[in-house]
């Protein structure tokens, strides 16, 4: 019998404390903070992640920087967004509340939504103190970095061994009690075969055909990545997209399989 997370158990108050550690644990997540922002200025990194996933074959036709920045800016506020506040309505979570824990746990897995300019702890960071749609993306991504599969496996399964430095925080973010079991399924089976691995998709997704139509355009990373190569790719045909196009564009989505 699964035990009740901390999120749901602990007061407001005690899971704030957990999500923020202590001082030094707040010092060193400013210090990833910084590093995060500071590497939207480093281009050679993000032009060598993309050859890296091109030669991965993720990518077939590499977007611009340009392209990336609307094709980030859309995936947030059409997918990203607003299907997390889908799921956490349904359960009866405040979402604005999950986001300040967020925040505290990692403020720098909240500044790259695409996750390109990221190293591999803020990635499994991310993947660990979420309850991901799908999370097939991610995994995608981490195979763009040396060892980041076996990192995440290897952090996935601190968790429920309960020895992870970040059990406390984590723990006052997740409430599914059994995301981190079905997780590390999903991370065995993948790299032992990423194409017959099955993802494990979040209920509010898998059972709603709108939301089931936005995962298939980006849930994964060549899906994604086909999304934004559509995207305009001037200054001029950038800022249209973002100010007119207000909601997902369902004639840009995937097709069904």
């Amino acid at each position: 019998m699964s035990v009740e997370p901390a999120r749901l158990r602990e007061s407001p108050w005690r899971l704030l404390k957990n999500a923020a550690g202590t001082p030094r644990d707040l010092a060193n997540k400013l210090g990833r903070l910084a590093r995060a922002v500071s590497a939207y200025a480093d281009g050679a990194s993000l032009d060598a992640r993309l050859e890296r996933l091109v030669r991965l074959g993720y990518v077939q036709t590499p977007p611009s920087r340009l392209q990336l920045v609307v094709g980030s800016a859309d995936m947030l506020r059409f997918w990203i967004s607003p299907a997390a506040a889908d799921y956490y309505r349904s359960k009866g979570i405040d979402f604005g509340f999950h986001q300040v824990l967020r925040f505290l746990d990692d403020p720098a897995s909240m500044v790259d939504p695409t996750g390109f300019l990221s190293s591999v702890d803020v990635i499994v960071g991310h993947v660990l103190q979420v309850v991901h749609a799908n999370p097939a993306y991610d995994l995608q991504l981490l195979e763009s970095h040396e060892d980041g599969l076996e990192e995440l496996e290897r952090q996935t399964r601190a968790m429920l061994e309960g020895t992870h430095p970040r059990q406390a925080s984590i723990g006052a973010i997740v409430e599914d009690p059994g995301y981190h079991a079905r997780l590390l399924t999903y991370v065995q089976a993948y790299r032992d075969d990423p194409d017959a691995a099955l993802a494990p998709i979040r209920d509010n997704v898998a059972n709603d055909p709108y939301w089931a139509r936005v995962e298939r355009t980006f849930g994964t990373l060549p899906a994604a990545m086909r999304y934004f190569a559509k995207m305009p790719s001037t200054p001029l045909g950038a800022a249209r997209h973002l100010l007119f196009v207000r909601k997902f564009p369902e004639q840009l989505a995937e097709p069904s399989a």
